[in-house]
């Protein structure tokens, strides 16, 4: 079956309420996504209807994935030089209470594979690279997107390092460790700008 074409045999003026959301929010993933080859998506999970409530989200972009001598990252005298890779993958959980605004989907990037092994997770400031939350996204702004298309693309400029939030004001940087590295390192050498 062409995932491209799936949702159209599904006729949305037969849904009401969140399953008429969720067909629009499938319906535009398609839709954006057909022509692109930096991002593709797959369908993790669907609710009782057959509609999507999981996304795995594949960006073939070249990243920031790292950064050299991490141990001592930011000290004084030590270049903390950046590591990359191609290949990223996001996980998108749509939460039962969707669309309502305290019930937002959760993007979060694999930072291990099916077996426990690490995997390479971006490097970002408004991406939670330490601890336990390692992989979660923030959009920083929930209540200004429309679609989960616009997420997907806007998280595509993060890995591009065309937008990212790194000073330490509101809304404040999801990882302040990987913020401060920009800062001091990132913008300085010029390491943020690079070529796809």
């Amino acid at each position: 079956m062409d995932m491209k074409q799936e949702s159209q045999q599904i006729n949305p003026d037969m849904l009401s309420g969140r399953n008429r959301r969720l067909w629009h929010e499938w319906h535009q993933l398609e839709q954006g996504l057909a022509d692109r080859r930096d991002i593709t998506f797959e369908v993790l999970r669907r609710n009782a209807d057959g509609l999507p409530t999981a996304y795995l989200i594949d960006y073939h972009l070249r990243s920031i994935c790292g950064v050299e001598n991490e141990a001592d990252l930011n000290e004084p005298g030590v270049e903390n030089t950046p590591v990359f890779a191609t290949g990223f993958q996001m996980k998108i959980d749509i939460p039962q209470g969707y669309p309502c605004v305290d019930a937002p989907p959760s993007l979060n990037f694999l930072t291990v594979d099916a077996s426990g092994n690490p995997v390479a997770h971006p490097w970002h400031p408004n991406i939670r690279y330490y601890g336990a939350f390692a992989g979660r996204v923030c959009i920083n702004m929930a209540d200004t997107y429309t679609d989960l298309l616009w997420g997907v693309e806007r998280v595509a400029s993060y890995l591009r390092y065309d937008t990212y939030h790194a000073m330490m004001e509101p809304p404040f940087p999801e990882d302040l460790k990987v913020a401060a590295w920009v800062m001091r390192q990132g913008e300085p050498h010029d390491w943020i700008t690079f070529e796809q």
